[in-house]
């Protein structure tokens, strides 16, 4: 299934130029869609989220959803609430006592979602399933319904492109091609306004080196600092401090531990992103931990927010160039700031509570430059 997700990914552009495009696409509505507040406060959750949603349902789906659309905020919401529920004390109990569930609604409500999304993922199907052209696939369902129909002529499958696996897929790539990215945004933003001489900074280099065209992932290598800037924000925010759970492949002896095969492991990446031997300030946001004497960008081994290993995050080209994009983009046309009546020293960087590291509530003015 990794195998299948990695090469369909490539197909519909990722790592490439046509989802670039529809990356600077969802940039320019995005940014519109801000500059409709004229400058007054307002949270960015929902936009931000949709925002970034619409990517990998580009690539799901073949298509986009407008930021109002019922069904669509209704799913993003169900994603959101459960990555905040996993992470969640009363989950965490089920897990270790799953007889206690009878009485503890976080699990329910995490079932009644899962539910609800599988229920939308299902219809979707019966949609394309009425209208599939095997030699014409727009998309990534598609090209998993027609390599289902071809498994299923032969006398002999594998048993893998089964509607169940459709489901897992698109459930792990829609949840983890949304909140990790948006929540990475949404610190972004956070950030700028508790240190604007940085913001300063990124701005100062985007008009510098780009000025007032669409950036592109080539301008990249021009702006080291902005550069450094977003890897700074990865580390910082720490999105997913617990990782995901793997497992040994091999009977292993780890640290004077024996570890049998099929063990499962839980590699904090928290112990890596703020380990003070790697970093100069590894609790404070600094984003000269990627740049040299010169202010040339430096990466670092200790940079690993998308895991390691042949278990990588599968779509980490994807969220480097969404967020290169989408930060600067931003940056470009506004300057952050935080609402009246409060200083850059009321926001709080606390995160919030889940299996995502989410910034707590928080309003922002978005000020046309």
């Amino acid at each position: 299934m990794r195998r299948f997700t990695l090469s369909t990914l490539r197909d519909y552009g990722m790592g490439k130029r046509t989802i670039e495009d529809k990356i600077t696409e969802e940039c320019s509505v995005l940014t519109k869609t801000m500059e409709t507040y004229a400058g007054k406060p307002f949270d960015v959750t929902r936009i931000l989220t949709a925002a970034v949603a619409n990517i990998i349902v580009s690539i799901l789906l073949g298509k986009r959803y407008e930021y109002e659309d019922v069904t669509f905020l209704q799913v993003l919401k169900i994603i959101r609430e459960n990555s905040q529920l996993a992470g969640s004390p009363a989950v965490l109990l089920y897990n270790l006592f799953p007889k206690l569930g009878f009485f503890l609604g976080a699990r329910k409500t995490i079932m009644r979602n899962q539910k609800e999304f599988h229920d939308f993922m299902r219809s979707t199907f019966i949609e394309y399933l009425q209208d599939l052209d095997d030699n014409d696939q727009r998309n990534f369902i598609e090209s998993f319904l027609v390599r289902q129909k071809q498994e299923n002529m032969k006398m002999t499958h594998d048993g893998y492109f089964h509607n169940g696996n459709l489901i897992g897929l698109v459930d792990d790539l829609f949840g983890a091609g949304t909140d990790t990215t948006a929540s990475t945004l949404r610190w972004a933003i956070l950030l700028m306004m508790k240190y604007p001489e940085i913001q300063s900074n990124v701005q100062a280099e985007i008009a510098r080196e780009i000025g007032d065209i669409q950036p592109r992932t080539d301008h990249r290598v021009k702006m080291p600092y902005t550069d450094a800037v977003v890897h700074e924000l990865q580390r910082f925010a720490n999105i997913v401090p617990s990782n995901m759970p793997h497992a040994t492949s091999m009977d292993i002896t780890f640290k004077g531990f024996f570890i049998p095969k099929g063990t499962p492991i839980i590699p904090l990446l928290t112990s890596v992103l703020f380990d003070e031997s790697q970093w100069e300030k590894p609790h404070k946001f600094y984003p000269e931990h990627f740049l040299d004497s010169e202010g040339k960008f430096v990466k670092k081994d200790a940079f690993m927010p998308f895991s390691a290993g042949r278990r990588v995050c599968a779509g980490e080209n994807l969220a480097k160039m969404e967020l290169f994009l989408f930060f600067t983009s931003l940056l470009q046309k506004f300057t952050f700031q935080p609402p009246p009546g409060t200083s850059k020293d009321d926001l709080d960087l606390t995160p919030g509570v889940g299996f995502i590291s989410t910034p707590l509530p928080y309003k922002t003015c978005a000020v046309l430059r």
